[in-house]
């Protein structure tokens, strides 16, 4: 792992260094070019990182002055628990971060908002062509054994 490894809350003035992993995940679940995101979605994720109204949150990873991963979760109710449940919508680090700990230590990260907010599961999803992700997800989680099944409407 990076030996000035910091991961903290997403602060408003991070934007230039948040855009390119943002840009960067959603490259690799082949949202770039023609299937870019539309920038309207991207204004509106930033913007909701800053509203407390709004139960999403991000933490990002930094290493000599510069941000080299992210996480974003976010809190939701269920009708099988009390408290609320995280899920880790998106994860990503730099290609230069990869495999020194750094995606671990964001989950970790977030296992701990998790329990401070009272959450007693954090969940998440990757596509099944994603074998490196889940080599370190297999060593820190279960999985559920749940099929994600999805429809645009």
């Amino acid at each position: 792992m990076h030996a000035s490894l910091i991961v903290r809350p997403l602060a408003r003035e991070d934007y230039d260094l948040w855009l390119p992993l943002w840009d960067g995940y959603n490259a690799f679940y082949g949202r770039s070019g023609p299937t870019a995101l539309p920038a309207e979605i991207t204004a509106t994720t930033w913007d909701r990182f800053f509203d407390a109204n709004e139960p999403v949150h991000a933490l990002v990873a930094e290493s000599g002055g510069e941000l080299i991963g992210l996480a974003h979760y976010l809190f939701h109710r269920a009708t099988t628990t009390i408290g609320p449940l995280c899920y880790l919508n998106d994860l990503f680090t730099s290609e230069a971060a990869r495999g020194k700990g750094v995606g671990r230590t964001l989950i970790e990260a977030v296992y701990a908002e998790a329990r401070a907010a009272g959450a007693p599961r954090v969940y998440w999803q990757t596509h099944e062509t994603n074998t490196t992700a889940q080599a370190l997800y297999d060593k820190i989680a279960d999985r559920s054994g749940f099929i994600v099944y999805r429809k645009t409407v």
